[in-house]
């Protein structure tokens, strides 16, 4: 847990779920493409994501925090596409994406920044990674509806 005076260094999120209500790995199919503003997959599905989850992506980079992912899909690339056509890659300095434990991705994570696992936060939605990357001794936060402003802004509050 960070001091009271202290504001955690990094956040690192979750995607599928977390930033968007899908798995990229079953309920959508790359290769992603612009269409007009839109986001579409290679079926022309539009791709959504959670409605807050730009506008605290932005005001989060803005604040200073440095941001990461970690996520355990085997759709790497067409996470990455996803990222990248959302326009959300700038915001995160770290990003590891791949299948396996979220202690792998922490691990790395922790390795590159250099940051102490206390002083971070981690949101998923998937009970089990909670748990193991809790352990680590980073404050996690369960998501059970997208990330929105109040769940960011609580769960700075209380770290």
């Amino acid at each position: 847990m960070c001091k009271a005076d202290e504001k955690p260094k990094l956040l690192v999120f979750d995607l599928d779920y977390t930033l968007w209500p899908f798995w990229v790995d079953t309920h959508v199919t790359p290769p992603f493409r612009k269409k007009g503003s839109d986001v579409v997959d290679s079926h022309g599905q539009m791709i959504r994501y959670y409605k807050e989850v730009p506008d605290v992506l932005k005001h989060l980079s803005e604040e200073g925090y440095e941001l990461g992912i970690a996520s355990r899909t085997s759709e790497i690339q067409g996470a990455k596409q996803l990222l990248d056509l959302f326009n959300w890659s700038r915001y995160f300095k770290y990003k590891e994406i791949y299948p396996g434990s979220k202690v792998t991705h922490f691990s790395k994570i922790q390795k590159a920044s250099g940051i102490d696992y206390k002083n971070m936060i981690f949101f998923d939605d998937e009970h089990r990674n909670i748990v193991d990357v809790g352990k680590l001794g980073v404050t996690c936060i369960l998501v059970q509806n997208g990330v929105t402003h109040a769940l960011i802004e609580n769960a700075l509050k209380n770290s």
